[in-house]
């Protein structure tokens, strides 16, 4: 399973690090994601869900 956010769709990011010489390596800026529980259309169940949507209260924890 790729890590997303099951609310907003926020995934991972790729790009390089630069170091100081300007020396090119991969990396992966991973979003913030908990797995909560939480009521998602009348039922409860775990979701990834990244604490951006959590705070902006789109899902209601259980």
């Amino acid at each position: 399973m790729g890590r997303k956010c099951e609310i907003c769709g926020k995934k991972s990011d790729y790009g390089h690090s630069v170091s100081h010489s300007g020396r090119k390596s991969r990396r992966i800026r991973a979003p913030n994601l908990q797995r909560v529980r939480v009521i998602y259309q009348g039922r409860r169940q775990h979701m990834w869900v990244c604490t951006r949507c959590i705070k902006a209260g789109k899902v209601l924890k259980v």
